[in-house]
């Protein structure tokens, strides 16, 4: 079945240049992609302090770089969230990492804010149709296994998160700079393509008629599953305070702690602000357990945004590093708990299209605080503003532990295990 006809909504017969693999191989080609797509849009969170210097941004430019990625994602959520219900799976996948090759060469090459942007904005594009997407496969191909298919689409976008600085500060020092990051970027997204694209799609679960084919890909409302409001709200609320502590580590903090703890090399700059995210993601896959590490993951999200702030003043690299994995641990772990909690509430039929609700409000914290927070840089300096940033940080994982362990004690206690 080719792409195009897929993107048509079209039935058609297997080319004879494609492959039918099996579950296991399927299960890899999904993660694949959306670590790919998620490693991308994250290298170059090490190359912010430079690119301030060399395209004179500013704290505002800065974060408006940053933002327009996660403004992208979000827009794109709400208008092509539900596209692989109708089209299939790979067909939506295939068209993300396109996108996402066009955004990669256009940051590659930026030579100003704008240009930033656009790059930016299509990647976000790219991610947007990969979020759904790549969530219900996974649920497909586990039908048996819901808690694992929760597991594994977390472990694919917070492991993509978390590698991007890594990689990008990694390959920084090659000839080249950033456009050499990126192209090498480009070519891994051009290799994905090929298991990708000649794969045998399955069919779409909700493939329209002729003549209501516009109408099913129209945008949607935001979809919050009636008989999972709890759960939602708790998830995405979650995924907001996590994405808007993570936003600011992904995009002011590099140069600020690189100031504060005297980092040199972009390497380490990649590395450190990379680690909790890292850790998010191991946590998810390792750690187990019921319902109560929603509020013990919450409570070290407090513990760990605190003790950044304190390292960075003080100058305490050890305190900076503890505190990056006491918070990506706690991240890991209250966001894995409150995403299962709500993926496993709700029918394969709504799991798309309440993933895209749930990353909706996830990815809103990455845009709107780290906006406000370099705004407040500008205006009232760096250190005042991400100290307040921080404590209210921390206040809200606190009024969010409280809240969600009354929530346990009403449901009486760790009543499964994800």
């Amino acid at each position: 079945m080719s792409v195009i006809s897929e993107l048509r909504m079209q039935h058609s017969t297997p080319r004879m240049m494609s492959w039918n693999p099996g579950t296991t191989t399927r299960l890899a080609i999904t993660i694949l992609v959306s670590f790919t797509l998620l490693v991308g849009a994250n290298l170059a969170t090490p190359l912010y302090p430079q690119l301030q210097a060399d395209l004179h941004l500013g704290a505002m430019g800065t974060t408006i770089a940053f933002a327009s990625y996660v403004c992208s994602l979000m827009f794109f959520l709400l208008v092509v969230g539900h596209w692989s219900d109708h089209v299939g799976r790979r067909a939506a996948l295939v068209l993300a990492v396109g996108v996402s090759l066009l955004g990669t060469l256009a940051f590659g090459a930026a030579g100003n804010l704008w240009q930033l942007c656009l790059g930016r904005g299509l990647q976000g594009a790219g991610v947007a149709l990969a979020t759904g997407a790549s969530a219900a496969a996974l649920r497909e191909l586990l039908p048996s296994k819901p808690e694992w298919a929760s597991r594994f689409t977390l472990l694919a976008s917070s492991g993509g998160v978390a590698f991007g600085p890594l990689i990008g500060g990694a390959l920084a020092g090659l000839p080249g700079g950033r456009s050499t990051v990126f192209l090498i970027q480009a070519v891994l997204l051009l290799v994905v393509l090929v298991p990708l694209g000649t794969l045998q799609a399955r069919p779409a679960i909700a493939m329209a008629n002729r003549g209501e084919r516009s109408r099913a890909l129209a945008p949607r409302r935001v979809g919050i599953p009636s008989n999972a409001r709890t759960e939602f709200w708790m998830a995405s609320l979650v995924g907001f305070l996590s994405f808007a502590i993570f936003g600011f580590v992904l995009s002011l903090a590099p140069g600020y702690l690189a100031g504060a703890f005297e980092l040199q090399s972009l390497w380490a700059v990649g590395l450190v602000a990379g680690l909790p995210l890292g850790i998010a993601a191991l946590s998810q896959i390792v750690v187990r357990g019921g319902k109560i590490l929603l509020p013990l993951g919450l409570g070290l999200m407090a513990a760990g945004t605190l003790a950044l702030l304190v390292g960075a003043t003080l100058g305490w690299l050890w305190l900076g590093v503890l505190a990056m994995v006491v918070l990506g641990l706690g991240q890991g772990i209250a966001f894995r708990t409150a995403f299962g909690l709500c993926v496993d509430a709700v029918s394969p039929a709504s799991h798309a299209q309440t993933v895209s609700s749930i990353y909706l409000v996830t990815y809103l914290g990455s845009a709107l605080p780290v906006i406000v927070l370099g705004w407040a840089a500008g205006r009232f300096g760096q250190l005042p503003s991400i100290m307040v940033f921080c404590i209210a940080g921390a206040a809200a994982a606190l009024l969010m532990l409280v809240w969600s362990a009354l929530s346990l004690r009403r449901t009486g206690g760790p009543s499964r295990v994800v």
